[in-house]
């Protein structure tokens, strides 16, 4: 006999208009519930212990194949893979002196990034996002063991190399975060899911970066030494190997019995033509490249012109620790507001993009002011946290953290907003981080041929204002207050029962 908790916990959650199924069909008032894990329905695919709710004391988790797990899962991968080479990068020029090298590596991640990051989503669709994942998070140990090579002797070949490399995984490895992130999750919680995620995954970058500040704490020197990049490495093994530990997108079931919507026969052909189906049928789609371009534009400019210019070694320490972890909180932020249950999603969607608007005009305005005091040519990276002045920047440092995720936090949220078809957000995270990587490849490039700050600065301010004007009428006009089921399954070849909450398959 199930508990009672557990009978809670699998509780069908029947639409309010704000929830993954869109239908007509009312609840019976006498229904008998079916708890998780005694008695699984014919829909369900996967076994048994699958679905049932995990008791440890007085905490009750979701069951395995469940979108909070699954969500749990890619998010410490992340946390060990890219969090961490987040923190590495936020030291500036990957923690070397020579920021010339490590930029030129860059410039090659982002431009393999870019190409696969696009057409990552067939990729993903037809391999499955659990091998996706995992090959994804090997980049980023080979890429951290170059940097350690490169301490040593300067090997530029192997550092450009495991940047070239580090692109087609990373372009990999997001596209299939993304598709999970948004589409595993009921339309009800999708705004507290990209949260979670942001803030674990930024949790990598604060853990990261206490490694660099508790090593060099007393050390004013500008590179990084060897035990920083073999910690980093350990953890990235752990994050790309947790990854096979995911679960088959088509055993997933979401709390009201609803399933993941896919494709169950995915050939290359079927998902090179998805691609672009994607574009013809959701052409207003094309109104966010801008938003995505600019999602990571200012990378660049914040690591190396603000943070690696600036700071000496252990203040750059703790700007990017202090950095992570204000991501942290506007991950947390934004994804309260994108879920106010009091406001219609479409209010939702307005009022945080016009929000966002005011803080890239707020946050940048400071940052331009702090721009005017030094360019490339004057500067040098001595500022210690002792030094008088030091408060200022900091605080902005951390508000560029805080604007970040606010902003990343939003763009998905957008896309989630606009289906809930897994083969379809796996498309669009793919073009989100194609493009975004595009951007990447060309700050970093600026970054490399010494382009001057302030002129790296206004790039980033008007590139940002600019994308959220241009995306303005697929928020206004496209995103509805609920997603149309049947919408989503014309890009599958699923049926409405296979996909519907148990209590619409009880009835059917």
């Amino acid at each position: 006999m199930a508990s009672e908790d557990e009978k809670e916990y699998s509780k069908p959650i029947h639409d309010n208009g704000d929830n993954n199924i869109n239908t007509d069909t009312k609840q019976p008032q006498q229904q008998q519930q079916q708890p998780a894990g005694e008695h699984v329905l014919p829909s369900v695919k996967g076994k048994p212990w699958m679905y049932k709710p995990l008791k440890i004391g007085p905490w009750r988790l979701p069951w395995y194949a469940s979108p909070e797990t699954q969500l749990l899962m890619v998010s410490f991968v992340c946390f060990l893979c890219p969090g961490m080479y987040n923190a590495v990068s936020g030291l500036g020029g990957g923690g070397q002196v020579n920021f010339r090298d490590v930029n030129n590596a860059n410039t090659a991640l982002y431009s393999t990034f870019s190409v696969v990051g696009f057409f990552a989503g067939s990729i993903a669709n037809k391999i499955g996002l659990k091998l996706t994942l995992s090959f994804g998070g090997f980049g980023y140990f080979l890429y951290v063991a170059s940097l350690l090579s490169y301490n040593h002797n300067q090997n530029v070949g192997f550092l450009v190399f495991a940047g070239a490399l580090l692109g087609i995984c990373a372009g990999l490895l997001w596209c299939a975060q993304g598709a999970i992130m948004m589409s595993y999750p009921l339309e009800s919680q999708k705004g507290s899911f990209i949260a979670t995620f942001w803030i674990i995954f930024n949790l990598g970058g604060v853990i990261g970066s206490l490694v660099p500040l508790g090593q060099n704490i007393h050390s004013t020197a500008g590179e990084v030494n060897d035990g920083t990049y073999i910690a980093f490495m350990i953890l990235m093994a752990i994050g790309f190997l947790l990854a096979w530990g995911l679960s088959d997108s088509k055993y997933i079931k979401r709390k009201d019995g609803s399933r993941v919507i896919a494709i169950k026969q995915p050939t290359w052909k079927t998902e090179i033509m998805g691609l672009f189906e994607t574009l013809r049928h959701d052409s207003y789609i094309i109104l966010m490249f801008p938003m995505f371009l600019a999602s990571n534009w200012f990378t660049a400019y914040q690591f190396n012109a603000v943070n690696g210019s600036y700071f000496n070694i252990r203040t750059r320490s703790l700007n990017s620790l202090l950095y992570w972890l204000s991501q942290m909180i506007g991950a947390f932020v934004f994804g309260q507001l994108l879920d106010l249950k009091f406001l219609s999603r479409t209010m939702r969607a307005k009022l945080n993009l016009g929000l966002l608007f005011v803080l890239t005009m707020g946050i940048w305005g400071g940052g331009y002011a702090f721009q005017r005091q030094y360019d490339r040519e004057t500067v040098k990276p001595d500022m210690d946290w002792s030094s008088p002045g030091y408060v200022g920047p900091m605080f902005l440092y951390m508000f560029y953290g805080f604007y970040d995720a606010s902003f990343q936090t939003c763009t998905y949220w957008f896309m989630g907003s606009l289906s809930n078809n897994s083969r379809k957000l796996a498309n669009f995270a793919g073009f989100y981080k194609g493009i975004q990587s595009v951007g990447q490849a060309i700050t970093w490039r600026m970054d490399a041929l010494n382009t001057s700050f302030i002129r790296e600065f206004a790039a980033c301010w008007g590139i940002l204002a600019g994308s959220l004007v241009i995306a303005s009428p697929v928020v206004f006009f496209r995103i509805k207050d609920y997603t149309d089921v049947e919408e989503d399954l014309k890009f599958s070849d699923e049926t409405l029962n296979e996909v519907a909450p148990d209590s619409v398959v009880e009835e059917k």
